[in-house]
Parts: structure tokens; C-alpha cells; sequence
């Protein structure tokens, strides 16, 4: 907390240590590889991750990645993808073990931006709560 505190700062840009299992997942679900930009922060919070995940949309709009989120996560208890145009926030995930989601395509562009929150303190073990 005293690195962080009233801080905000980009670490590790030249490469994290958790980039190639991340890359490694979205490799073996996009059943291709994967180019991948992972830039963590530190903020002044004890507990709590929003990532930013931008990629490029070779076809199809937001409307298509909006229902394939929304399908792929209908079941998935823990996981919340928010209605377009929300912002998930880590103050509403705090002490549990949801996942928010939701997904944006700035200026209609080609872009696409996934944001994403989880309180990385609390983990679910056989449908118990217990913190790391």
C-alpha cells in the first residue's frame, strides 16, 4: 500500500510474469495464437483487478460479441456481463467471487473493449468462500 498509496502506475510493461498463461488460455480457446499487449497497474486498493482487454474486430459489430458474452457466461453463476454501455466496478464485486463484464466499441470503430472486475482476495472452494 505505500507504493500505491495516492498513486497510479503502469508495472511491469516489458512483461508480466502471468502473460504467458493468459496467452496460453486465449490461444487454446481461440484455437489459433494469440498476440497479446498486457500492461498491469498498481492502485491504492487492497483488493480488487479491473482489466482492460482491447482487440481488433475483423467482422461483425458489438451487437454480435455482445450476445456471444452473454451466451458463452448465461450459466455461469459467478459471472455478470453487464447490459452495452455499463461500467463494471470493483466496489461491486468486493468480498465475492463474481466477475463482471461488460464490453464497448468506442466511436464505432474496429476496436473492441472488454472491461472486467474480480475481488482477487476471495476465491470459492467447493461452494464455500475462503480468502486467500
Amino acid at each position: 500500500m505505500s507504493e500505491t498509496g495516492e498513486s497510479f502506475k503502469a508495472y511491469a510493461v516489458s512483461g508480466h510474469r502471468h502473460l504467458p498463461e493468459i496467452t496460453q488460455g486465449l490461444t487454446l480457446s481461440a484455437k489459433k495464437p494469440v498476440r497479446l499487449t498486457f500492461v498491469p497497474h498498481l492502485t491504492p486498493m487492497i483488493r480488487g483487478i479491473h482489466a482492460t482487454l482491447y482487440g481488433q474486430l475483423s467482422d461483425g459489430g458489438l451487437g454480435d460479441i455482445q450476445v456471444l458474452y452473454e451466451q458463452r457466461y448465461f450459466n455461469e453463476v459467478f459471472v455478470d456481463v453487464l447490459p452495452q454501455g455499463s461500467h463494471p466496478d470493483t466496489r461491486n464485486v468486493r468480498g465475492s467471487n463474481h466477475c463482471q463484464i461488460s464490453i464497448h466499441q468506442p466511436q464505432g470503430q474496429q476496436t473492441i473493449v472488454v472491461l472486467s472486475v474480480i475481488d482477487n482476495l476471495l476465491k470459492v472452494r467447493r461452494g464455500k468462500p475462503f480468502k486467500i
